[in-house]
């Protein structure tokens, strides 16, 4: 057992003194966390519970865009009706993760913070950069079916396993984080890290930083053709092997005025190509562009054996997201 301290502070500022003392880790619903202390991954000398401070679960309308709450659960989230009727995307990557009882626990801030599956990672008995930087990574020449293709390094292969993070990379949301010396704002590209040579450093929220809430641009040109493809071993409670958040504004002649494709299970952080969804623009939507679009998407993806089907994988599922999109209409526009 690993002895930590426990507190429960209601509000924001007691939070902040209490997570910097070193070591100290906040929690609220610990879908994650609690299983890195369980299988000792992870040692906090603290766990500040963020539950009990008032506002930070709201889900509300910010000038024309959404603030989502850092503390509002995934399942509220992804119900709620304004993410269903503004911005289904990220409705129905939020569904297509985890289960209906990890929905109704996790959080929104937690969601962005959750640690890739990697069974190196988590067998302690075993090398690990992530977990122990410079003991290697066996990932590469090991088991890695399900590691990276997109953004890796000699010092690891893992990738983030959001389905949410992939649609608030499409959807451009920004995170929003408070220190002790104020407040910042971080554009969700730059908010997961790429693993270079610190793959411990999943993200670049600093130590004392807590999320606040997350807000998303007007994205309602995007709410009538879109799709979330999830390619995994099972129907449900299974990691993505590649996913695809994809939508469309077309024209009334079907050209693409704009495009949003960002792709999860590939890489160390949602992966998204702005000039491949620029290379549509102007184009009519069909299996041609689509096309070109994955090749660009995956200039230069690389396979380490076991993975290296997810290559062809990740392409046909850009070009059947993008082609499911086309085809959706105002119907079927919405997660029901």
């Amino acid at each position: 057992m690993n002895p930590f301290d426990f507190q429960q502070p209601a509000d924001v500022d007691a939070a902040l003194a209490a997570l910097a003392a070193p070591g100290a880790r906040p929690i609220a619903g610990g879908t994650n966390l609690l299983d890195l202390i369980k299988e000792g991954v992870m040692k906090p000398s603290g766990l500040v519970d963020i539950n009990p401070i008032a506002g930070l679960a709201a889900i509300a309308e910010d000038g024309t865009g959404l603030r989502l709450g850092a503390l509002a659960r995934n399942a509220d989230t992804a119900y709620h009706p304004l993410v269903r009727e503004r911005y289904p995307l990220l409705a129905a990557a939020i569904l297509a993760g985890a289960s209906p009882q990890l929905r109704n626990m996790a959080t929104n801030g937690g969601n962005l913070l959750q640690r890739t599956r990697c069974v190196y990672f988590y067998d302690v008995g075993t090398p690990c950069n992530k977990r122990g930087p410079g003991t290697g990574c066996p990932a590469k020449a090991g088991l890695n079916r399900q590691l990276a293709i997109l953004g890796t390094s000699p010092q690891c292969i893992a990738t983030h396993p959001s389905d949410m993070c992939v649609a608030l990379r499409a959807l451009d949301a920004t995170v929003h984080v408070r220190a002790a010396n104020g407040e910042r704002s971080i554009p969700f590209a730059d908010f997961h890290r790429l693993p270079g040579d610190t793959p411990d450093v999943d993200s670049t929220l600093q130590p004392g930083e807590l999320i606040t809430h997350i807000t998303l641009p007007d994205a309602r040109r995007f709410a009538q053709r879109f799709e979330y493809v999830k390619v995994r071993d099972r129907l449900s409670y299974a990691f993505a092997l590649v996913s695809v958040a994809a939508a469309l504004d077309l024209a009334a002649d079907g050209t693409v005025r704009a495009a949003r494709i960002a792709l999860g299970g590939v890489a160390h952080k949602p992966w998204r190509v702005e000039e491949a969804e620029e290379l549509l623009t102007g184009r009519p939507a069909g299996e041609t562009a689509f096309e070109q679009a994955a090749e660009r998407i995956l200039r230069g993806a690389r396979g380490y054996g076991q993975n290296d089907f997810k290559i062809p994988l990740a392409k046909n599922a850009i070009v059947q997201a993008l082609t499911n999109a086309v085809q959706k209409n105002e119907l079927r526009g919405a997660p029901r």
